[in-house]
């Protein structure tokens, strides 16, 4: 095929733009033709993903092994145990991580990669399924496969057409296929995808609860209902979180006092000695549960503007408080 008409380093803003458009169109109709080829063979590769009792072996030299790398990250990270295996090193004794009742995903866009190949022999040898993504159906490699998924572009979007790019996007976005298929069909959750990345942010706010940012016991800031705006205040100061609950004897919410109370009854002139809190507090507050994502109390701050919450139980017995600083230590915010 003939190589698309190149373009002088000194042109226009304009130009420069459209080449890059003019790339993305390129892959997007790669998309777009390997939406129409996704067949029984993807969903057979599904079943035996799925039902793969150990680990999904993912290689391929290359630019498509970078892009294997990733796919094998995407599916650990998504409730498929898979592990990237380099084909070089393979046949200097690598190739012993490859363990029974494990599936071969190889990736090779000619079908043809020498260093993919080597394994072939091996796994046919132990009964190790191979799932083969290539770009010809007649190829080595997706002959010798037990499924084979078909990658193939009609041009890459290299003006050379030689730089592997439609054609790594597409397998890319097979191995994407797959995993999120997996994932579904697995059941797997936002929480169990959280369980795989607790380093992350994501896995703090996925796994952070309440209970594990709150002031618990002695720390929660709590006053009785006759008790006096004055001893409302020093509770608020003492516990350092810009608001106190007020309970009754039962340790029951009756209401809460803040920052922000306190600033709308100066105009009232009240005596701060005499004043019970029972006449200043907000009687309809937000409160929480202990076992609620932390995530969901920085939605009910967010919602409500408001800077702190108080945590009760199914009785309504306060067990905890926090505020906006505890959940911006926490790392969920």
């Amino acid at each position: 095929m003939e190589s698309r008409s190149l373009i002088k380093p000194d042109s226009t803003d304009a130009q420069i733009i459209a080449l890059g458009t003019d790339a993305i169109a390129i892959e997007v109709a790669g998309l777009n033709a390997l939406i129409g080829r996704l067949d029984e063979h993807f969903a057979q590769a599904c079943r035996l993903l799925l039902t793969c009792p150990a680990r999904v072996v993912v290689t391929g030299m290359g630019k498509s092994g970078h892009i294997a790398g990733k796919i094998a990250a995407t599916l650990a990270s998504t409730g498929t145990p898979a592990f990237f295996l380099h084909p070089a090193e393979a046949g200097h004794g690598d190739i012993g991580m490859i363990a029974a009742n494990d599936v071969v995903l190889a990736l090779s866009y000619s079908g043809e990669t020498a260093e993919v190949l080597t394994l072939v022999p091996y796994l046919h040898r132990m009964g190790i399924p191979l799932i083969a993504m290539t770009g010809n159906g007649q190829s080595t490699l997706a002959r010798a496969a037990t499924i084979h998924l078909d990658v193939s572009v009609a041009v890459e979007a290299c003006p050379l057409n030689l730089a592997p790019t439609s054609s790594t996007t597409c397998a890319l976005a097979m191995g994407d296929a797959l995993a999120v298929s997996l994932l579904r069909l697995k059941g797997f959750t936002a929480e169990d995808f959280a369980r795989s990345h607790p380093g992350g942010s994501l896995g703090r706010r996925l796994l952070t609860r309440v209970a594990d940012i709150m002031h618990g016991d002695e720390l929660i800031p709590r006053v009785f209902p006759e008790q006096s705006i004055r001893e409302g205040l020093l509770e608020m100061t003492a516990k350092g979180l810009g608001m106190t609950s007020v309970v009754d004897a039962n340790g029951r919410l009756c209401g809460i006092f803040t920052d922000g109370d306190l600033r709308r009854i100066l105009d009232r002139r009240l005596d701060v000695h005499a004043t019970p809190m029972s006449e200043v507090m907000t009687r309809s507050c937000k409160t929480i549960r202990a076992e609620a994502l932390a995530a969901d109390a920085v939605r009910v701050l967010e919602e409500n503007r408001i800077t702190s919450l108080v945590v009760v139980d199914s009785q309504q017995i306060v067990v905890g408080a926090f505020n906006i600083h505890d959940l911006l230590r926490a790392g969920v915010m």
